[in-house]
């Protein structure tokens, strides 16, 4: 395919982890990327994307502030493409007692997880809608369908995600746009080192869901135009389907066991 006629996907958190998939998939997929991430990492793993075939501008912008998000939609203004797939997949996570955590991580998680795809998405859903053409990628959890002690902020920020998409799915039925959710399930990624979990039950990789399949169930969801995936393996998707008819306090007991730090 040549460069003129590659469409061009916009994806968040594309550093490391899914995200970095998730840039890889689209890229083997036929797209050019605008990929972003935090750190100047995603400056280094812009090679990646490229050897695959796309032609990839990266920008480097903290989502937690609007500033940030503010820059990452300058980049796509001035793209010469409209974008026509959106992963917005950039989030963090938070382990720990709610009483423990400090409150600016705690807003801050708030901004990434659920602010900035607000923003992102109030940006790209109407680009798209005026084109009447665009697809759009929305990472959620498995942890919406559950209470999460030990990730008190965190898992309610991703059911706001996934019944944020939803309904903006439904609102934009007719236009040409769709909106998915992505639910993974726990991921061999560093995600919960990161979030300060290593003392927990998630922090070995060990039996987790790998990262590339996760991005690969996602995309094609996404080219699909399903309403959402929970991705991962059988026992994933099984939980998924278990958890809709435990009742909460009991999965809340369940999930305080395996999240709480040990020390």
């Amino acid at each position: 395919m040549s460069s003129r006629n590659r469409p061009l996907a916009l994806v968040t958190g594309a550093s490391n982890g899914i995200g970095y998939e998730l840039a890889l998939a689209f890229a083997r997929g036929g797209f050019d990327l605008l990929a972003t991430g935090r750190s100047t990492t995603i400056h280094a793993v812009e090679a990646d994307f490229s050897s695959v075939g796309a032609n990839v501008t990266t920008v480097q912008a903290d989502l937690s502030t609007a500033e940030g998000t503010e820059t990452l939609w300058k980049a796509v203004h001035d793209h010469a493409k409209p974008v026509e797939a959106g992963a917005l997949n950039a989030g963090i996570g938070l382990g720990g007692a709610f009483l423990d955590n400090d409150l600016d991580e705690q807003l801050q998680l708030i901004e990434i997880n659920i602010s900035s795809v607000v923003r992102l998405t109030k940006y790209l859903a109407d680009a798209m809608a005026h084109r009447g053409r665009g697809r759009i990628l929305i990472t959620s959890s498995i942890s919406a369908t559950l209470p999460t002690p030990y990730e008190t902020v965190y898992g309610p920020s991703r059911a706001f995600t996934r019944m944020f998409a939803l309904s903006l799915r439904e609102e934009l039925r007719g236009t040409g746009v769709t909106v998915t959710t992505l639910m993974p399930g726990a991921t061999n990624s560093d995600f919960h080192a990161r979030a300060g979990m290593n003392d927990t039950a998630f922090g070995p990789n060990e039996g987790k869901n790998d990262k590339a399949e996760i991005a690969r169930q996602g995309f094609d969801a996404l080219l699909t135009g399903k309403a959402e995936v929970v991705a991962g393996d059988r026992t994933t998707k099984r939980t998924a389907l278990v958890n809709r008819l435990l009742p909460e306090p009991l999965k809340a007991a369940h999930h305080a066991r395996k999240a709480k730090p040990r020390r």
